[in-house]
């Protein structure tokens, strides 16, 4: 390597190195205001807030990374949480599994919509994802198993490996804890991966992907199947902690709901998608006893992001000076 070439990639090189101190640093400090936020928060607000965190990290798996804005991933979310609450309170089975099912569910649910789907791009598929997920609403309606507009109640939430008592809420926040934890390794390894690469270059220049040799539809199936899969991990979470599964976990307004939450927080960003969730989760639990219309407030938050940060919270932060001097950079 000559030493001009070398004197050009120094820059990158210590970049590269001050985003990944920087990283860890701020994943050390993440963790260790997770391990102790029970002392400080009602633990069932907590635990609301990690699975809608997993949920819009996982949506925006599909939209950050692949290009593809789906409005029907209430779908997974709301079909996992019916899964799961079912093989739990009607077989038996230990939440583990139960969740294990709601995953595999969603992740079935994923490949079938996501076969219609992908065929179609830009408002086409959005609105493709919003009709099946709209079909599935009133199957969920009309099924004999989710109980109607009462929803699957009084779901037990049991013993974690036979021994670990659920009802606990400080068991039960750690267990979701491990669980967040392990899914943001999985999409954290998932975008960082060859298959991820290829995925941002599908949503950068899906012609020359295509050009390229590459089978585009079933790279994005593959992320939509993904997607889902860690959506149905989120939402069997979620029956568990609130031990319950209702219609309005699988109501087109949850997708409108994760939507907000990702761009509120940023695109294409990892950290992004769960500070927005907990920016939206948290209004809600502070507003809700309060005189101000929860919605009204999130829509005048939701506007001014859209007008000043335009690639959310987290993604502008990452564009802006102190972001760039820390190592950053915004890839979307």
């Amino acid at each position: 390597m000559s030493e001009m070439t070398q004197t050009a990639a120094k820059p990158h090189i210590e970049r590269s190195a001050t985003a990944s101190r920087t990283y860890t640093i701020f994943v050390i400090i993440g963790l260790a205001a997770l391990i102790l936020a029970p002392m400080f928060f009602y633990p069932i607000f907590l635990m609301k807030l990690l699975c809608f965190a997993l949920f819009a990290c996982a949506f925006n798996l599909l939209l950050g990374y692949t290009g593809l804005l789906s409005f029907g991933h209430a779908t997974f979310f709301g079909g996992a949480a019916y899964f799961t609450a079912h093989v739990v309170k009607e077989w038996g089975f230990p939440p583990e599994l139960g969740i294990l099912t709601g995953v595999v569910g969603a992740a079935l649910l994923g490949l079938v919509m996501g076969f219609f789907a992908i065929r179609r791009q830009g408002i086409y598929f959005a609105m493709i994802t919003l009709a099946l997920s709209q079909m599935f609403f009133f199957f969920c309606l009309q099924a004999k198993f989710t109980q109607g507009e009462d929803g699957i109640q009084s779901v037990p939430r049991g013993h974690l490996f036979g021994f670990i008592d659920l009802n606990s809420s400080t068991n039960m926040y750690y267990f979701v804890l491990g669980v967040f934890l392990i899914g943001m390794v999985i999409i954290w390894r998932f975008i960082n991966s060859p298959f991820g690469m290829i995925l941002r270059s599908i949503r950068e220049n899906e012609p020359r992907a295509i050009s390229l040799g590459y089978s585009v539809a079933r790279y994005k199936l593959g992320a939509f199947v993904m997607s889902a899969a860690l959506a149905g991990l989120a939402g069997g979470l979620k029956s568990l902690v609130f031990q319950f599964a209702t219609l309005t976990d699988v109501a087109w307004q949850m997708s409108g709901e994760v939507i907000l939450m990702t761009l509120l927080g940023g695109i294409g960003t990892l950290i992004g998608p769960i500070f927005g969730a907990g920016l939206v989760v948290t209004l809600q639990n502070y507003l809700a006893t309060s005189q101000f219309p929860v919605t009204i407030v999130t829509g005048v938050i939701f506007m001014i992001c859209v007008l000043v940060f335009r690639r959310g919270i987290i993604g502008e932060f990452y564009a802006s000076r102190l972001g760039r001097k820390l190592g950053f950079e915004h890839r979307r």
